[in-house]
């Protein structure tokens, strides 16, 4: 079969994306692993035998969203979501930083001066 030609969808041949190949119950469950068991990234990956790449893609997916505190929150309240949020941002820092960045891109350019400015 050439790469042209199309397969018939649901048969798992030629042309079947990597996401479709577990079903959304299994990643929840993986998903569940690191939002209620605490699981590292790393070792849930290992459990359920899928990439961490792959784990992380599902977590953004699939993951709870908490809510932010209201005004009327208490002061545990608001030190849990400042912890969740710090965690959260440092997360975000270290993605961007060990992000592959292709010269050619505006990314990489942006990148460039804001790191030329941050010195």
């Amino acid at each position: 079969m050439s790469k042209k030609q199309m397969s018939v969808p649901g048969t798992g041949a030629v042309g079947r994306s990597p996401a479709s190949r577990y079903p959304d119950d299994f990643k929840r469950d993986a998903v569940r692993l690191v939002c209620q068991e605490k699981y590292s990234f790393k070792a849930a990956a290992a459990a359920v035998n899928v990439s961490e790449k792959s784990l992380r893609e599902w977590h953004a997916r699939f993951a709870p969203q908490s809510a932010p505190c209201g005004q009327d929150a208490s002061l545990d309240e608001l030190r849990e979501e400042n912890k969740r949020l710090r965690q959260q941002l440092k997360r975000a820092e270290l993605e961007r930083e060990i992000l592959p960045l292709d010269r050619s891109t505006p990314a990489f350019k942006f990148y460039s001066v804001s790191r030329a400015f941050s010195a």
